[in-house]
């Protein structure tokens, strides 16, 4: 997912690193249910919280949740509801019951397991953009949120295009030409706008069919179009213009080196010296960027 980045924040490695100290990662508590921040994004151990490749600045936020399955706090609250009956004489209220399951849960809390995920975040002080690997729009809005907590003054925007990414993608579709730089792959999802939410996808099938033009013609529009830029990265574009499955393909890997490099800071400059210059072909195949304001 892209973000624009507001104008005016400008600030060192330095002064980012102590924000993001301020917001260091700190395990769950045992009747905690979510903790989240700041690590490492090398994954050393007492590193720094922002690393510089290239020019380029990478974040990595951490995020663990824990959780105790609702089946059994009902069936442990139903427990203590039958000795209270059997005791007291008496049956629980709604309110009691609910704070009687409150009760059941925080006990249970510290022998919950807990599930721990992570999401890179790339910044590129140069074009403004912010970058970051979330898998949903939900989690994005946890690391934006954090963004926004962490840095003083920072202001982010989705980045939005003159064309919407639907629109492009039906055009495309349905001329059967790929934009510049770019070529449809074998890979596509199709859903229908009325009530009737109807799907259709494609994989490892051929595109240019009379079969899918009938398609996008009959309302079907696309949600899900598989692409590769300058036969150098393969991914697929979302209507909400994220790209999803990206794949660097063997020529990346062949231009960069003899032996593929390994480790955190090849792969980041891998990573950003591709997207970095994929991004601005895909806004221009979406009409360009959409002026703020």
């Amino acid at each position: 997912m892209v973000y624009r980045i507001g104008e005016g924040w400008r600030p060192s490695l330095a002064q980012m690193e102590q924000a993001l100290d301020a917001e260091r990662f700190v395990p769950c508590g045992a009747s905690q249910e979510k903790a989240i921040g700041w690590v490492e994004p090398r994954g050393e151990a007492h590193g720094p919280l922002i690393e510089a490749v290239n020019g380029q600045r990478i974040l990595k936020l951490k995020i663990e949740t824990k959780g105790v399955p609702g089946s059994i706090v009902t069936r442990k609250a139903k427990e203590r509801s039958a000795v209270i009956e059997t005791t007291e004489g008496r049956k629980p209220g709604k309110k009691e019951m609910k704070e009687i399951k409150e009760d059941v849960k925080m006990s249970l809390m510290p022998m919950a397991f807990s599930q721990e995920a992570s999401v890179l975040v790339w910044i590129d002080p140069d074009t403004h953009w912010m970058v970051m690997d979330a898998g949903s729009q939900a989690k994005a809005d946890e690391v934006v949120t954090m963004l926004v907590k962490s840095f003083a003054g920072l202001n982010l925007t989705l980045i939005n295009t003159q064309m919407s990414p639907q629109s492009a993608m039906a055009s495309w579709l349905m001329t059967q030409e790929s934009p510049a730089a770019f070529s449809v792959d074998r890979e596509c999802e199709l859903k229908a706008a009325d009530e009737s939410k109807s799907v259709v996808r494609y994989v490892r099938h051929p595109l240019d069919t009379d079969e899918v033009k009938h398609h996008v013609e009959g309302g079907k529009l696309p949600t899900r179009l598989a692409l590769t830029w300058q036969g150098r990265v393969s991914f697929v574009l979302t209507e909400a213009l994220q790209l999803k499955k990206i794949t660097f393909l063997e020529v990346v890997f062949e231009a960069t080196s003899t032996e593929k490099d390994e480790g955190f800071d090849a792969d980041v400059a891998l990573a950003t010296g591709e997207l970095s210059k994929l991004l601005p072909d895909l806004l221009e195949a979406l009409g360009g960027e959409m002026a703020l304001g």
